[in-house]
């Protein structure tokens, strides 16, 4: 195997189509079903609700992830933006974090994987199913991008199928139900107001996850400054509304009191109870391949999206330089790609709970930086540029990522103690890092130069690599 640096790029492969449907894959349609039990018993019964917030949330912030990836179409997602923004040091501090919700969502998946998979055949251990399911990931992860948006398509496909006929037989199921909750009740608060809601939601930012896994993609896009913005927006409103729907059909069949007396192991794999419920056990075993297909797609698109910002810290130096090299066989970020791969291990001594919550520690401290950047580079910019000034720039650039700032910072207060306390360890790593790194800041932190002219550019004009500086 060869792995080579210096003028190797990423392939551009992706056109419109396709940087969806990588979205659409790494949010998974079956992710509705994955904190279904844990975010209906933190909302009493709310769940549509809370994902109403989350997406209310997170346009405003896709609306950021489009400017910035207009300016700024590589790889890295927040850490790159933040790093134009406020600079190195900044940047590798939001990339670090940034890292713990990527590093966290394969995890999540074949922890979903083992548990749903051993709910139908017990005497497969959860964990293998988890290790058979990471080195698949890792080979078709190496194998380049082409193929994964091959497996995206069916993903996306029969995950949109199942779906379809999961709503078939809610809807049916709350008509023939005269006690059935009413069509708006999901979406009205209970007894406790919105703080539960905000809470629930909180926990479902890591839902939404996919819009910025397309930002990542930004260097293996036909198309970067076209497409990566549509593709966001795309993906969040497309993903967002197939979450409110399907937590509606299944709110409206299933009782909130109902969720009390499941048993508290059968929480994690409450799309089952639920398929069981409102179809019998023929449609709990659709879903046992929908979810291991849902999974399968998600956590090969957070491995491929990771291992790129992996690649992006290590080609401009802020993480080890080996992390940089590229595979000229397949010109994927194979060193990265291996080295999450060992980090997902960690799946088969962690909880579903645990995992979520970190997801969304880490995606809501990024989400918050990439509003900030935004107002930053467009309206007080450092690089020389002229700032934006006509009214639509101050509305599109300045108050929708301020309102995209303060909803996310509100919903990450929203997270349980326990998560703070993780994610304060997981920053202060980093910034150890960051100091040994800059030798105390003495030494500058490095990073992407985006200066004028197609010597220095990290793409031209029409979005073709070119060498960076």
């Amino acid at each position: 195997m060869s792995a080579t640096t210096g003028k190797a790029h990423l392939k551009r492969e992706l056109g419109l189509g396709g940087l969806v449907l990588f979205g659409l894959a790494y949010m998974a349609l079956a992710t509705v079903f994955t904190t279904y039990g844990i975010v209906n018993q933190i909302t009493d019964g709310k769940l549509p609700l809370a994902y109403v917030v989350a997406l209310l949330t997170m346009l405003f912030t896709a609306n950021s992830y489009a400017s910035m990836v207009r300016r700024y179409p590589v790889a890295g997602s927040a850490y790159t933006y933040t790093q134009q923004a406020f600079g190195g040091g900044a940047g590798f501090l939001t990339g670090w974090v940034l890292l713990l919700d990527y590093l966290f969502i394969p995890m999540i998946n074949f922890i979903i994987l083992g548990l749903y998979v051993s709910t139908q055949f017990p005497s497969i251990p959860a964990k293998a199913v988890s290790i058979v399911t990471l080195v698949a990931v890792f080979v078709f992860n190496i194998l380049g991008i082409n193929l994964v948006n091959k497996l995206n398509i069916f993903v996306v496909s029969f995950s949109a199928a199942v779906i379809g006929i999961f709503a078939i037989f809610s809807i049916k199921m709350a008509i023939a139900d005269p006690n059935a909750p009413s069509m708006i009740e999901p979406f009205i608060p209970g007894a406790e107001g919105f703080s539960p809601i905000f809470a629930g939601a909180g926990v479902l930012a890591l839902s939404f996850l996919g819009f910025d896994a397309v930002s990542t993609l930004s260097e293996e896009a036909k198309h970067p400054r076209r497409d990566i913005p549509r593709a966001i927006i795309l993906t969040a409103v497309i993903g967002g509304g197939l979450f409110i729907f399907v937590s509606w059909v299944g709110a409206i069949a299933y009782r909130p009191e109902d969720w009390s007396m499941i048993p508290r192991e059968m929480i994690d794999a409450a799309g089952i109870v639920l398929a069981n419920h409102v179809a019998g056990e023929w449609l709990g075993i659709l879903f046992v391949l929908f979810t291991i297909a849902g999974c399968f797609g998600s956590g090969l698109a957070g491995q491929v999206s990771v291992a790129r910002i992996l690649y992006s810290m290590g080609r401009d130096g802020t993480l080890p330089k080996p992390l940089g090299r590229l595979w000229s066989r397949f010109g994927t970020p194979v060193v990265a790609a291996s080295t999450v791969s060992v980090f997902a291990l960690a799946s088969l001594f962690l909880t579903l709970e645990q995992a979520a919550f970190m997801i969304s520690f880490g995606a809501l401290a990024a989400f918050a930086m990439v509003n900030l950047s935004v107002i930053r580079v467009y309206l007080f910019p450092n690089d020389g540029q002229s700032p934006a000034r006509t009214p639509k720039d101050i509305v599109l650039r300045g108050v929708f990522p301020g309102i995209g700032l303060v909803l996310t910072i509100w919903l990450w207060t929203s997270l349980e103690g326990m998560t703070w306390i993780v994610g304060s360890i997981w920053f202060a790593i980093g910034l150890v890092i960051l100091l040994v790194k800059t030798r105390g800041f003495r030494k500058p932190v490095p990073r992407m130069d985006f200066s004028e002219g197609p010597e220095t550019t990290a793409v031209d004009a029409m979005g073709e690599a070119v060498p960076f500086k």
